[in-house]
């Protein structure tokens, strides 16, 4: 291989109409800087696992993203973070729920991969962990932003109207998503995947979805690797990122085909709604989803990023 590939998102469900001109450039910009961080690690021989980290930790870092610095609030009003990384070599994982301090929580999921002989740590003990591995943590107030704040006391309006009305309330599909992804191909042929997530706005008993649930929301073979973004609990109930990669193991089906039978077939069939990225051994890449847009855009050996937001903005597919 020498035409190394680097896939992101950074979530679906945003709709025209979402942003305003200055929000959209800004989510833009972010998404460039993802790919041109996660390009640089592939341009100098680093390993796909590098590139994935890379371009992960500037969309954890940047505000219009909910993951990390972004985060979406619980109805508690914390943030709590999600995150999974895989090694399609190796097959090893690493992932983390629950947290609350992790300044960048895909860093920590690689190193519960490499430091330690566990695929899972949540909550306190997670955090511990991320302290004895020299992880940065933060004071919570770090993730505080005011546009996430006020999402949250919308959704609390919505939920106090709702019973005063003694109505159930309905949640759009789009208020379970929000999440960050990023899948690479390097030189020597091998891919990664990572996601990391702020989970949903008003969220309460310690929920988790899909983003640290390796085969849910993470995914990374020999052939194929996944990166999903959607309502997570349809898409633990369909394994959906392994099972993208297992109709293309077994069923010998495009990567295209896999992600679109899956994303806008069994998960919407189900009940579900979101997005996904996926990416093969030749560096083919897709983008299935089924909302009005998905923050996404790839870049390969020439260095170019290539970036869309709405389903209707043309993103040139690498061939």
């Amino acid at each position: 291989m020498d035409t190394p590939m680097l896939v992101i998102h950074g979530g679906a469900g945003v709709e025209p109409g979402d942003l305003n001109k200055e929000e959209e450039q800004a989510a833009r910009a972010a998404l460039e800087a993802a790919l041109r961080a996660g390009h640089a690690k592939l341009q100098a021989g680093a390993s796909s696992l590098d590139a994935v980290t890379a371009a992960i930790n500037v969309m954890e870092d940047a505000p219009q993203f909910n993951a990390g610095r972004g985060a979406v609030f619980t109805h508690d009003g914390r943030n709590e973070l999600d995150t999974s990384i895989m090694d399609g070599a190796t097959g090893k994982a690493g992932a983390a729920a629950g947290l609350h301090r992790v300044k960048n929580p895909i860093n920590l999921a690689r190193a519960i991969m490499e430091k330690s002989k566990h695929v899972m740590m949540v909550g306190d003990g997670a955090e511990m962990f991320a302290k004895e591995q020299g992880i940065e943590l933060v004071d919570p107030s770090y993730f505080r932003t005011e546009k996430r704040w006020q999402q949250l006391q919308k959704a609390l309006a919505a939920e106090k109207n709702a019973q005063a009305s003694h109505t159930p309330l309905e949640l759009p599909g789009k208020a379970y998503f929000g999440t960050v992804g990023a899948l690479a191909l390097d030189a020597q042929g091998h891919l990664a995947a990572g996601t990391s997530t702020g989970g949903m706005t008003n969220k309460r008993y310690g929920r988790v979805g899909d983003s640290p649930i390796i085969g849910a929301g993470t995914w990374a073979d020999a052939r194929c690797a996944v990166s999903g973004t959607g309502w997570g609990e349809f898409y633990i109930r369909d394994a959906a990122a392994h099972e993208i990669c297992a109709r293309v193991r077994l069923a010998g089906e495009s990567i295209g085909q896999a992600g679109e039978g899956v994303i806008n077939g069994d998960i919407p069939k189900a009940g579900g709604d979101g997005g996904a990225i996926a990416l093969d051994a030749q560096g083919v890449a897709a983008f299935p989803f089924n909302t009005g847009g998905m923050y996404r855009g790839w870049i390969g050996a020439d260095g170019v990023p290539h970036v869309a937001i709405y389903k209707t903005d043309k993103l040139p597919l690498p061939r």
